[in-house]
């Protein structure tokens, strides 16, 4: 306890000279004051606030590091409760200066740039290091730290057990730093550098119980699959300096109406410029935020400990995707056809996941393709160029579905990790609390009036309808039908899980109980954010004439959907609202009459082929197996490792010399035969050869100086 309050003392010095550190900097890059009429005493203390308001924003970034890095290296000596207590207080800070210029942003909503140092020159690319501190960021880091605050505050209860508590939360402060490093880059190059970073979080958290094999395959996967959209997205940077000469967002945004219908030859096609920029950072886009055709690995990152899945599905590394297509809208909206391509890969996404979710049994990847559903809304949002109203929902799913995952983590903790909902049932006399906090995040996920999810969900809806174009009516459609599947499935958790008879092992509810304050106030903050966020925020991001994200995101004047989804018809604004609300009715009544949904599907056998189909996840993990990953592994071993490896390789390669080397050696060895007249006659021989070859005019003397050699 000694050594902890010593490392308390040490981590406070360090917080002092960090202030300290910034003020200097600040006075060295000239900090601007305003030079008026005012006497000194008042300039000073301008001048110090302003050293003050930098120090705060840097604050912002390098907090998260320095609990990562206290935790990290030196949780050995301050212990699991002093790496909880530095990284929880780090977090913290950064949380409570973030709501600070997220709230002053609603007074004076001002962009702040700031340019640090040089960090790279080469040739005409010149990158600093700079922070961008706008209306988008201030959103997304009040979710990022918010959420990282609360699972910091989870986790110290969650696993308090675990051995390894120090290397855990020094992952999650990493995670929370990157994240930060990429919303608030200002440049794409320092952007990607965030955007590794989340990667690699991502992996070390999924894979943090490294003794599990599911763990190392989750793992893995997430990697790899997120490497094929980072693969796009450096691609797209590229080509982003090719066409601009620039990665900073203030020069390659101010130039993209120079690049509008110009385009490069490749081979013998012909590709638009920005169309061809804006396919490639989408890619990226998908490959983070889990859309259709690389959306594998999120329902599988549950393998990792619950508040890794709250952190990653709410706040982190899916939100990266859908914060690049808003940060990168003044791009993007000089392509028809990507704005066409985005829409339908996002409403694509919310189908598939909606009606996956269905019949999955386990309690997390429940809610894992939830939030792979609700991305889909997202993205389509910014498809119809309503990248406000896709942000707006961001924020709100950040909080229902955190308040979601962290009560899965509740009943999993107080149940003996048991997650298959058909074998627990009855939880809702014994875990009062967790059963009304999980009946709130559910209400918001499927769009319940008046809670979170309502405000946004239906206001993405309008504007897909508003846009009135195929892709807007497409969107509107399948989105409406995936409001219906998520309000199913949401009612099905909470039935199976809550309502039903008990269905587990007499062992498992012995000893059930609500979990610890450290769990539960979590669970309090989220509720209240599921509940009242929407509702106090919802005029200031997406009311008409709202000017809150005019700084930070770009609509093209011909793709306003705004005003023509507010005036839209009273049946088209309350459909998706009927039909949240008749899936929540069907789900409940249907598993009241047949208590299991296998007595439903085997009374139809038409119906047992879309509860396979649905219940193995549309095949796609069967179909990336058997297509890419098993020829992809008979290839390898057939052509590049037997053929090519054990055979072209080796053969001129070092068995092929050892070899050869072998049988000349042996060759060579019959020549000495041991009598001095041999040895004589060969001395003689090549003399003899030798003379020829130097003063014979003839061409063939090398042949036959050689057939004299082997004659001997």
């Amino acid at each position: 306890m000694v050594v902890e309050k010593k490392s308390v003392v040490v981590f406070y010095k360090s917080l002092f000279c960090f202030f300290y550190f910034f003020g200097q900097m600040s006075e060295r890059f000239k900090v601007p004051v305003l030079k008026t009429g005012k006497n000194n005493i008042l300039r000073k203390f301008e001048s110090c606030f302003v050293r003050l308001s930098y120090s705060m924003f840097f604050s912002i970034l390098f907090f998260p590091f320095l609990g990562s890095l206290f935790a990290g290296f030196f949780g050995r000596f301050v212990g699991r409760k002093g790496s909880v207590f530095l990284s929880t207080f780090s977090i913290f800070i950064s949380c409570f200066f973030s709501w600070f210029f997220f709230i002053s942003s609603f007074y004076s909503p001002i962009s702040f740039h700031f340019v640090l140092f040089p960090w790279m020159s080469v040739s005409s690319l010149f990158i600093y290091w700079g922070f961008l501190f706008d209306s988008l960021t201030y959103v997304i880091l009040i979710v990022v730290t918010s959420v990282s605050l609360l699972v910091h505050l989870y986790s110290s209860s969650y696993i308090e057990n675990d051995p390894h508590l120090p290397r855990f939360i020094s992952y999650l402060s990493l995670f929370t730093f990157f994240m930060l490093i990429l919303i608030t880059a200002d440049n794409f190059i320092q952007m990607f550098v965030g955007w590794e970073g989340v990667g690699l979080c991502s992996f070390l958290l999924i894979n943090f119980w490294f003794t599990r094999i599911q763990a190392n395959k989750a793992a893995i996967k997430a990697i790899f699959i997120n490497r094929i959209g980072d693969y796009g997205l450096a691609l797209g940077i590229f080509a982003l300096y090719l066409a601009v000469g620039s990665v900073d967002y203030a020069i390659v945004f101010s130039y993209v109406p120079f690049l509008v219908q110009n385009s490069f030859y490749f081979f013998i096609f012909n590709f638009d410029i920005v169309s061809c920029v804006s396919l490639l950072i989408f890619i990226g886009a998908v490959g983070k935020s889990a859309q259709l055709s690389l959306h594998t690995w999120l329902p599988d990152a549950i393998e990792g400990p619950t508040p890794v899945s709250a952190l990653i599905h709410a706040a982190t590394i899916v939100t990266a995707g859908v914060f690049l297509l808003a940060r990168s809208s003044p791009f993007i909206e000089y392509s028809s056809f990507i704005l066409n391509v985005i829409t339908f890969f996002g409403a694509s996404t919310a189908l598939f996941a909606a009606t996956t979710g269905l019949l999955q049994n386990d309690l997390k990847k429940v809610i894992a393709y939830s939030t792979c559903s609700q991305l889909g809304y997202i993205v389509f949002a910014c498809g119809v160029s309503a990248y406000h109203v896709g942000v707006f929902h961001l924020a709100n799913h950040a909080f229902f579905k955190a308040l979601l995952f962290l009560c899965a983590g509740s009943v999993i903790h107080a149940i003996g990790d048991e997650q298959d909902m058909r074998k627990i049932g009855g939880l809702a006399k014994l875990l009062p609390f967790t059963y009304s906090s999980i009946v709130i995040g559910s209400l918001a996920l499927g769009g319940f009036p008046f809670l979170s999810g309502f405000y946004s969900k239906d206001i993405i809806l309008e504007n897909a309808y508003g846009a009135f174009s195929s892709a807007g009516h497409f969107s509107f459609f399948i989105g409406s039908v995936a409001a219906f599947c998520t309000s199913f499935y949401s009612i099905r958790l909470l039935y199976l899980t809550f309502l039903s008879p008990a269905n587990g092992f007499k062992k498992r509810f012995e000893n059930i109980h609500e979990s610890s304050f450290a769990i539960s106030f979590p669970l309090v903050c989220l509720a209240f954010g599921s509940i009242f966020f929407g509702f106090f925020i919802k005029d200031s991001f997406i009311g008409l004439g709202s000017s809150f994200f005019n700084q930070s995101i770009f609509i093209a004047p011909f793709h306003l959907n705004s005003f023509s989804g507010e005036f839209l018809p009273s049946h088209i604004k309350l459909f998706p609202s009927f039909m949240a609300i008749f899936g929540m009715f069907s789900s409940f009544l249907l598993f009241n009459l047949f208590r299991s949904e296998l007595v439903f599907f085997k009374l139809n056998p038409y119906l047992r082929f879309f509860y396979t189909f649905f219940n193995k996840k549309w095949f796609f993990d069967k179909f990336y197996v058997e297509i890419f990953g098993q020829s992809g592994l008979s290839f390898a071993f057939q052509h590049t490792y037997s053929l090519i490896d054990r055979g072209f390789f080796e053969i001129f390669g070092p068995f092929g010399i050892s070899n050869s080397t072998q049988f000349f050696s042996i060759s060579f060895s019959f020549l000495s035969s041991g009598h001095l007249y041999h040895y004589l006659f060969s001395i003689l021989i090549f003399i003899f050869s030798f003379s020829f070859f130097i003063l014979s005019p003839f061409s063939f003397s090398p042949i036959f100086f050689v057939l004299i050699f082997f004659m001997m």
